[in-house]
């Protein structure tokens, strides 16, 4: 059996940055923040409130600030898209009654600037520069993925992100997959839980692996050392204290990546051995919880009685 369907794939590549790019790539980040934030401000001061007019913000914004005007106008807008998404987000909890709503907040720390289809330019398969007034200029690729395969037309977005070992450079792509598969006829329904990964109808379940577990010494011991380099109102601190920050950070960096590779490949044998999988999703997860509350509560006034 061949689907054929379109799906956006993301392709994620370290850049080899220098210090003044990287100061350039850090002042690109915080504008983006100061977009989303100027625009989130507005929906709270303002009634009626769309995402156009969220839109329309970004050029009042590059009018009034010059340094908002240095970021490429596309990734202004994707930041007010930033804002919208949580805003759209919000209203939806609302509609749906699940609890909390998650009200919109500022973003105080952003990790990363995104651009759309301008802004940027591929020198080649493993090199990119990007023109916007910040002189980001051109970065080196670092990576197994082969870019020269897609044409640059397909590539709707590109992100620059900073992690605790550095920056990378992230390529979403619009492709037409055609995926081989013969049916299963099996379907299947799971849970999660926190005692276990997966419990599924079948009777399978998966543990947990406990990355954090068992990481979990070498994590403390990381952010014994950090406090150890800290020094009480001092401004701005040592640069020991931010080499053990970075250290520390790391390791946890690595029980992230740990815990996505581990997800996905359980995800991707789930899926390919069932032709439907089904999910308990979180409102009927919280009304269970919340049943099985009121019957605690009622069995413990009884006894009482």
């Amino acid at each position: 059996m061949t689907s054929l369907s379109t799906i956006t794939i993301v392709l994620e590549f370290k850049a080899r940055v220098k210090p003044a790019q990287a100061t350039a790539i850090e002042d690109a980040i915080r504008t983006a923040q100061f977009v989303r934030n100027k625009a989130l401000r507005y929906w709270m001061d303002s009634q009626d409130v769309g995402k156009y007019d969220l839109s329309k913000l970004c050029k009042a914004l590059a009018e009034e600030f010059p340094f908002a005007k240095k970021l490429n106008s596309m990734a202004r807008q994707a930041s007010a898209e930033r804002a919208w998404s949580s805003i759209s987000r919000f209203y939806d909890n609302c509609k749906k009654g699940i609890k909390p709503v998650g009200f919109p907040r500022f973003k105080k720390h952003s990790r990363s600037v995104e651009y759309k289809t301008s802004g940027w330019k591929l020198l080649g398969p493993k090199r990119i520069t990007f023109t916007d007034g910040f002189g980001i200029g051109e970065l080196r690729l670092l990576g197994t993925y082969d870019l020269a395969r897609y044409d640059e037309s397909l590539i709707k977005r590109v992100r620059l992100v900073r992690r605790a070992d550095g920056y990378y450079v992230q390529f979403c792509i619009q492709v037409d997959v055609q995926v081989q598969s013969e049916p299963s006829q099996k379907a299947v329904g799971i849970d999660l839980g926190l005692r276990y990964f997966i419990a599924a109808s079948d009777g399978s379940v998966v543990e947990a692996p406990q990355f954090y577990r068992k990481s979990e010494r070498r994590l403390n011991k990381a952010n014994r050392e950090k406090s150890r380099k800290y020094r009480k109102g001092a401004k701005p601190q040592s640069g020991n204290y931010h080499r053990a920050r970075n250290r520390y950070a790391r390791k946890h960096l690595r029980v992230s990546r740990q815990r996505n590779e581990w997800a996905k490949s359980i995800a991707y044998c789930v899926i390919q051995s069932n032709d439907l999988v089904a999910y308990v999703d979180a409102k009927r997860r919280a009304e269970g919880r919340l049943e099985c509350e009121r019957v605690s509560t009622q069995s413990a006034s009884s006894q009482v009685d």
